[in-house]
C-alpha cells in the first residue's frame, strides 16, 4: 500500500488529509469536530473504510525552540489512541508553521478565485495535507 494519512489535531477540528507515497504528494480531506476532547470517531473510521491507509502521520506541534508545549501532549494522546484503535503505530512529523503555510494556501486559492471564504473551515485539513508533505519529503 502506498496511502497514507496525516493529522492537524486541535482541540475543536482535526483536520485530515491523504497522501500517497508513490507521487508524494498530499491532499485535504475533511475537518471533522472534536467534542469534549473526543474526536468524531465515526467519520475516522469511514474514512479509515475508504482509503485503507497504511500510515498514520501527526502532526507533532512544538514552539519556536523545537520544544514540546501543551498541544503536544493532546497531538500524543490521539497518536496513541488512534494507532490502538486500528491497530497501527502512528508517526510525527514536526507541524511547526503548517498552519501558516495552509493559510497562505487559502488565501492564494482567495486571490486566485479558487475558495471562497466558505471554505475557510478547510484550513485544518489543508494544514494536514502540508503536515503529511512534510514527512514524504523525509521519507
Amino acid at each position: 500500500m502506498s496511502c497514507l494519512f496525516g493529522f492537524d489535531v486541535g482541540t475543536k477540528v482535526i483536520g485530515v488529509a491523504v497522501g500517497n507515497r508513490l507521487t508524494g504528494t498530499a491532499r485535504a480531506l475533511a475537518a471533522l469536530p472534536v467534542r469534549d476532547g473526543v474526536p468524531d470517531w465515526q467519520a475516522l473510521d469511514q474514512l479509515r473504510r475508504e482509503w485503507q491507509p497504511d500510515t498514520l502521520v501527526v502532526g507533532l506541534p512544538l514552539d519556536n525552540e523545537g520544544k514540546e508545549q501543551p498541544m503536544t501532549r493532546t497531538a500524543r494522546r490521539f497518536a496513541e489512541t488512534i494507532g490502538e484503535r486500528y491497530g497501527m503505530t502512528a508517526v510525527f512529523t514536526d507541524e511547526r508553521m503548517s498552519s501558516q503555510e495552509a493559510a497562505r494556501r487559502f488565501a492564494a486559492g482567495r486571490a486566485a478565485g479558487t475558495r471562497k471564504r466558505s471554505d475557510a473551515k478547510s484550513i485544518d485539513a489543508e494544514a494536514a495535507a502540508v503536515i503529511l508533505e512534510s514527512y514524504l519529503l523525509q521519507a
